[in-house]
């Protein structure tokens, strides 16, 4: 069974940084995202890449501020957060996909592999 770990959250003013990290145990996972969920909501994408990196996506909510990228030799990938605010206050859950050569997307379903999550808290 792959683990994923994720590392870096924290707590951070308005306007400030972050950067996550998610290791994973094997080398055999393809596509890998990031997702946050609030309490009493629904799990949300953020951003997910491919496992060559070529492919990205963001959240519109996120986009222009945060930066997914990947370390395929040690199987881990990033989210620089940059800019954070109030609303991106949530646990982040780091997700990835087992089918090589899957897609990034953005549907939690579309996803075999998920984290334990780490707390982002941005205080006004």
């Amino acid at each position: 069974q792959v683990q994923l770990v994720e590392s870096g959250g924290g707590l951070v003013q308005t306007g400030g940084s972050l950067r996550l990290s998610c290791a994973a145990s094997e080398r055999t996972i393809s596509a890998m995202g990031w997702f946050r969920q609030t309490p009493g909501k629904e799990r949300d994408f953020v951003a997910a890449i491919s496992r060559s990196g070529g492919r990205i996506y963001y959240s519109d909510s996120v986009k222009g501020r945060f930066t997914i990228s990947r370390d395929k030799a040690k199987n881990t990938v990033f989210l620089q957060m940059n800019s954070l605010a109030p609303e991106d206050t949530a646990v982040y859950y780091c997700a990835a996909k087992r089918t090589w050569g899957a897609d990034p997307s953005p549907g939690t379903n579309d996803y075999d592999y998920w984290g334990q999550g780490t707390q982002v808290t941005v205080s006004s």
